[in-house]
């Protein structure tokens, strides 16, 4: 039967896999790695880096076109849920024609698997389908959210309070709703700049990368510098991944 490794790589630095990780990556025959075809094709060339350096036993890696989203629907509940299903036929597809009945593929996954990623839900989808049958396990990796504590020395959250982790489109109902410590991820708008208060931020973008951008301070004083920051890694990549922890003043 075939079997499938959910394989999490860390935010972007190939000293962030983990030994357990490495292991993994020792075992696949076959990596599936998404074409997003949208400018961020340089994340090919980091997953592509990581395996130089951490596998070595014959393998292949397999570009898998992934179906395009609107990025700011109307809906965006049935937006996802479609993107998903469709993400589910194509690696579906990729799976029965590209890894042996008998072989092992593996999804490379930034970050960890757990946080604010679609892979295991369309891997469930695609077993729910019942057209193809492999066992599968999850090997976790080192967060963005992980990566962005340690480059600022940070605990996340004060003493005896809790810390929520949200998204831009989600971060005003949590402030409404009294949150003090937010870690924000998947903003690619700033909506911390519409918030009302007084805010600590804690910033930083292409967590791992040769151009990572750190920035902390007051809200409204680092603003701008978090803009131009965030302008410039955007310049140098094509792309910008950003996460930042807000604490309430």
């Amino acid at each position: 039967m075939r079997r499938l490794l959910v394989v999490g790589i860390g935010a972007g630095h190939p000293d962030q896999v983990t030994v357990e990780a490495v292991r993994a990556l020792n075992e696949v025959d076959v990596f599936l790695v998404p074409d997003k075809d949208r400018g961020v094709g340089d994340l090919v060339t980091i997953r592509a880096e990581i395996l130089r350096r951490h596998v070595t036993r014959p393998h292949r890696l397999v570009e898998v076109p992934d179906p395009p989203r609107d990025r700011d629907p109307a809906s965006y509940p049935h937006v996802v849920d479609a993107w998903h299903d469709a993400r589910a036929e194509a690696w579906e597809r990729t799976l029965a024609d590209e890894v042996p009945p008998d072989g092992t593929a593996g999804f490379l996954v930034w970050g960890d698997p757990a946080l604010y990623d679609s892979t295991l839900r369309v891997v469930e989808r695609i077993l729910a389908r019942g057209l193809l049958a492999f066992d599968w396990e999850v090997v976790p990796g080192v967060s963005s959210v992980q990566v962005l504590a340690a480059r600022h020395r940070l605990v996340l959250n004060r003493v005896g309070e809790p810390v929520t982790i949200t998204t831009g489109r989600r971060l005003a109902d949590e402030v409404a709703a009294g949150r003090d410590n937010l870690v924000v991820m998947l903003d690619g708008h700033l909506a911390c700049a519409d918030l009302p208060g007084e805010w600590h931020l804690w910033w930083g973008a292409n967590l791992g990368t040769d151009d990572e951008a750190l920035v902390a301070g007051p809200l409204r004083a680092v603003l701008p510098e978090v803009r131009d920051r965030r302008a410039a890694a955007r310049r140098s990549r094509g792309w910008v991944m950003d996460t930042y922890l807000l604490r309430r003043a």
